[in-house]
């Protein structure tokens, strides 16, 4: 249930006084089942909300009771708007921020206000692609995951078509920039990049959602099968010092550095999901890396330097790297 529109409701119950559920699937733009189990909800959380049925009913605040989020703390309240604030390009959450603002007591609004300008979101990585291209599949993944509702969903995996296949949304994942949805399908839990989403389409049936089901476990279950994947293959290096810090910055934590050897190279193992995925990594440092062990990657870098060597021979040679 998310978050910003229990507020949005609270805060519309607050203005109006007493409020029927489509009044509130009206000014939410939600459907009435949602209204209904997001004012259900506050009741549960304890605000004191009730409603009252028949003619001229509806749902009300308790002695016209009225909430201006005190119950924050100042820490928490910047906290708050600090993640929000970056988030903040999209009408939605302008909206929301707006809304939560005025509902601040006035000691804290002009805090809250800067914390929203203190950060902003970049949608586009260093080649100057977009890498918030898949907003649109995200609203509507995330509003199936809080509705419940089981989707047919459009996607492209690595090196294949686009495809279609139903899924019972559980969950989204942000990891390191980028979502994933986690998602019941007929071959168990899977993941899928939202990035390689072409297509989102509801069925309006309800998605079966395991009833012991931890969004926080699953993830960790799944992302560790693929990161155990990442760490199939090791090889074992030297490298030059004027490339070490290079492997470094393109494998990260798939390189762990040993100690100096007597000719001033580095010894270093590096981890790789297959033997010629590796190679062709390293391939790209020439040779200020060699690999020593094991045999599969040495003869895939042989393999790999002898079709470029066919490719680019007769070429004008550049000099040789580290004076060799």
């Amino acid at each position: 249930m998310r978050a910003d529109r229990l507020v949005a409701t609270l805060l519309f119950l607050q203005e109006r006084g007493r409020v029927t559920v489509p009044e509130v699937a009206a000014e939410l733009e939600v459907s009435e089942r949602t209204a209904r189990r997001d004012l259900e909800a506050l009741a549960t959380a304890g605000i004191p909300v009730y409603s009252q049925r028949g003619r001229g009913g509806g749902w009300s605040l308790v002695g016209g009771a009225r909430t201006d989020l005190t119950g924050l703390t100042a820490d928490e309240t910047r906290a708050l708007f600090l993640i929000a604030g970056p988030l903040s390009a999209t009408p939605e959450l302008r909206t929301t921020l707006r809304k939560l603002v005025r509902a601040l007591p006035p000691s804290m609004r002009a805090q809250a206000q800067a914390a929203t300008r203190a950060g902003v979101v970049d949608a586009t990585d260093w080649s100057r692609n977009a890498v918030t291209a898949d907003a649109a599949h995200r609203s509507a993944l995330q509003g199936a995951v809080v509705d419940g509702i089981r989707v047919r969903l459009g996607y492209a995996g690595v090196g294949k078509p686009v495809g279609e296949r139903t899924v019972d949304p559980l969950g989204l994942v942000a990891k390191a920039g980028v979502d994933y949805l986690v998602a019941g399908t007929d071959k168990g839990l899977r993941t899928f990049r939202l990035s390689r989403v072409t297509s989102v389409e509801p069925t309006g049936e309800p998605a079966l959602r395991p009833p012991d089901f931890d969004l926080a476990t699953a993830w960790r279950t799944l992302s560790g099968a693929f990161q155990d994947g990442m760490y199939a293959v090791t090889a074992r290096a030297r490298v030059h010092p004027d490339t070490l810090a290079l492997l470094q910055r393109f494998l990260g934590g798939r390189v762990r550095v040993g100690g100096p050897l007597p000719d001033g190279w580095t010894e270093v193992w590096v981890d790789g999901p297959a033997a010629k995925a590796l190679a062709g990594h390293l391939a790209g440092l020439g040779a200020g890396v060699e690999v020593l062990e094991p045999p599969e990657v040495r003869q895939w870098l042989a393999r790999i330097a002898a079709e470029l060597t066919g490719m680019y021979s007769g070429e004008d040679e550049p000099h040789a790297p580290h004076g060799q």
